[in-house]
């Protein structure tokens, strides 16, 4: 195996160890239906779980992509390449900005709501945040196509 193959390796599993669980994220909350706050916690610290899986993939998949484009130079030069590392910075920087600011105030409310009830509140806030994670996934899925196709 060269050191490209190995690179190529470690971008393909890294894709599947920080993509596959940020797909399901939004879906780990939704899907599990929770009828009060007890199983609501329980849904976002396995998604909390997910989301570690998701950001050391996705720092693989950073790292690995650029530096196969280094050794590859003239992908700098591709529409496919380019396209694909501006919508990962763009997805990477919906973190600090879009995700944190609508991510702060449901888990202040999943951290202090003292009843078992689930407050309207939440499902307000967690709208918002899934919206822009289903955003988010769109940009990956896009990125994927790229990564496969190299359509230009």
């Amino acid at each position: 195996m060269t050191f490209y193959e190995f690179l190529v390796f470690i971008h393909i599993f890294s894709a599947i160890l920080g993509m596959g669980p940020g797909f399901v994220m939004t879906f780990v909350v939704t899907s599990s239906n929770p009828s009060n706050m007890t199983e609501l916690r329980q849904s976002f610290a396995i998604r909390n779980k997910l989301h570690i899986l998701t950001m050391v993939g996705g720092t693989l998949l950073l790292i690995t992509g650029i530096w196969m484009g280094i050794l590859n130079t003239y992908w700098f030069s591709q529409g496919w390449y380019i396209t694909s590392l501006f919508l990962f910075l763009v997805a990477l920087a919906f973190g600090p900005t879009l995700l944190k600011s609508r991510s702060k105030p449901l888990k202040k409310l999943l951290r202090d709501y003292r009843g078992e009830d689930i407050p309207v509140e939440y499902y307000q806030l967690s709208k918002r945040l899934f919206f822009v994670e289903h955003i988010e996934n769109i940009i990956f899925l896009i990125i994927i196509v790229l990564m496969i196709l190299k359509p230009f």
